[in-house]
């Protein structure tokens, strides 16, 4: 059985940057742990963490709740992003 806190990680509507989470873990495991050939990948995560850090803030400040944006609708917001 998974911890709490693992579950949490892998559920799609917590954790918006599971996508770049999972790649990141495989260029690491496929590079034999070289982090310099998956900067990419950091980068990627960076990026997302940040994007949806800046968004759950907002909607904090709005009394928006759930802060964190469903999958489903993160996936209009982004698309109304184009």
């Amino acid at each position: 059985k998974m911890p709490r806190h693992a579950k949490k990680l892998r559920d799609h509507d917590i954790n918006p940057c599971l996508a770049e989470t999972d790649a990141t873990t495989k260029c690491m495991d496929d590079n034999n742990y070289k982090k310099d050939m998956c900067t990419d990948y950091f980068l990627k995560y960076k990026n997302c963490r940040k994007f949806w850090h800046g968004i759950m803030m907002q909607r904090k400040r709005s009394g928006v709740k759930p802060e964190m944006p469903s999958a489903e609708e993160r996936e209009k917001i982004l698309e109304s992003m184009g």
